[in-house]
């Protein structure tokens, strides 16, 4: 369970406030993988730093009962100095999972061969989106926030991602972003459109869909 009360979010943009995310209240339910649909600006971003507690709302709050994972995609978060196995060593010991076992999964699906073990500031933006898609499928979350991240890499590495995505999303939630509705319907259950600051939960996917392409036109 993920739950909104009150919650807001505003940026300053060239002087002005822009309202991101206005005054939200509505429970997201357990055990269900929802796609998150919006225009480009729209905020889904910003919503799943808030969701993963890596930005603070101007006000209100996010209150979950279950582990969530950062928001995983291209934005993901290294130190830039560490090399990637030290990167997933230190997020080992944050969540409190077997570090080795997690190093060995991660330096395997990753597929970064050498890199690796070089500092994150010497890799491109796909192999940093490797690293954090790896590494947050080496950690059992209750729910996974992913951000477009499995399109990722050559058909091979896709194929890889969608099947270990799909593996964990049979026991655990997962709040999806994506451009390609394709993989939007291959996994998830139902849809979140944000609009305007708002969001509204669709128990059909296909009523999400059809509300967000309405909107793009």
């Amino acid at each position: 369970m993920i739950r909104f009360e009150s919650l807001s979010k505003s940026f300053m943009v060239r002087g002005q406030r822009k309202l991101v995310i206005d005054n939200l209240n509505l429970t997201l339910p357990t055990g269900v993988s929802l796609a998150l649909l919006g225009r480009n600006g729209a905020g889904k971003s910003t919503l799943l730093d808030l969701i993963a507690g890596t930005q603070r709302p101007n006000k209100g709050r996010v209150v979950s009962d279950g582990t969530i994972s950062w928001p995983v995609g291209f934005g993901s978060s290294f130190h830039r100095e560490m090399t990637g196995a030290q990167n997933v060593r230190f997020i080992a010991r944050i969540y409190g999972v077997d570090t080795d076992a997690l190093v060995a999964f991660v330096e395997n699906f990753a597929e970064l061969g050498k890199h690796f073990y070089m500092p994150v500031r010497t890799y491109s933006q796909g192999m940093r989106a490797r690293l954090g898609f790896g590494t947050s499928m080496g950690i059992q979350f209750d729910t996974y926030l992913v951000d477009e991240v499995t399109s990722v890499g050559d058909a091979s590495f896709r194929k890889k991602s969608h099947a270990i995505f799909r593996e964990r999303v049979k026991s655990s939630s997962a709040i999806l972003v994506s451009h390609d509705m394709r993989q939007i319907k291959q996994f998830c259950d139902a849809g979140i459109v944000l609009e305007n600051g708002r969001l509204e939960y669709f128990e059909d996917l296909d009523e999400a869909i059809a509300l967000h392409r309405k909107l793009l036109s």
